[in-house]
């Protein structure tokens, strides 16, 4: 078992089951005091742990974890005002807080993305246990980038494997296929 590999904490020691009927919850960024909440009204979708240099890791892990929601079911509760986005020129416009530096949403504004309309959250910043289980690793090279030594890859992906967690250099094969759709609908080689 490749076990000296931490992935991330939500995952590390198991991945918590989904509940069928969870209707969402409550994140909170890290800090002590006047934490930025953020509430999400339904189950999220296509949770994953990700690799890329972009998004927020608890300190300690080699990747992040994020799934999907409505942005109608996204609703900043508390502290708004401590929110910034971290790189403007990013395609998902990533809301972190300015005092602890959690990522709280990423949203993508370009009306013209495949994934417009959806959230990107970490549902390890909930206390509520159901929300769905992540069934993926995207972007697994990517931790490269962040100082992984190519010669550990073998026992990230032996891990991740091991997890339940199936690797992957870029999103899963349907994720991929809808971003691949949204260009081909608008180039015209696809109809409606």
């Amino acid at each position: 078992m490749s076990d000296a590999v931490n992935i991330h904490p939500a995952v590390d020691n198991g991945i918590a089951p989904t509940l069928p009927d969870f209707g969402g919850g409550t994140l909170s960024c890290h800090c002590a005091t006047d934490a930025v909440t953020v509430e999400i009204g339904a189950q999220v979708a296509h949770n994953h742990v990700c690799g890329c240099t972009k998004c927020w890791k608890p300190a300690g892990a080699l990747f992040s974890q994020i799934a999907v929601v409505g942005r109608e079911q996204v609703d900043v509760s508390a502290n708004e005002g401590k929110l910034k986005v971290v790189d403007p020129g990013a395609t998902i416009q990533r809301h972190a807080c300015e005092v602890c530096g959690v990522h709280m949403f990423g949203r993508i504004e370009n009306r013209d993305h495949a994934f417009f309309g959806l959230d990107f959250v970490h549902t390890e910043l909930s206390r509520e246990q159901g929300w769905a289980a992540p069934t993926f690793a995207a972007f697994v090279s990517s931790i490269i980038e962040a100082g992984t030594r190519p010669e550990r890859m073998g026992a990230v992906r032996t891990r991740l494997t091991e997890l339940g967690l199936t690797p992957y250099d870029a999103l899963s094969p349907p994720l991929m296929d809808a971003l691949a759709a949204q260009v081909a609908k608008k180039s015209g080689v696809l109809k409606d």
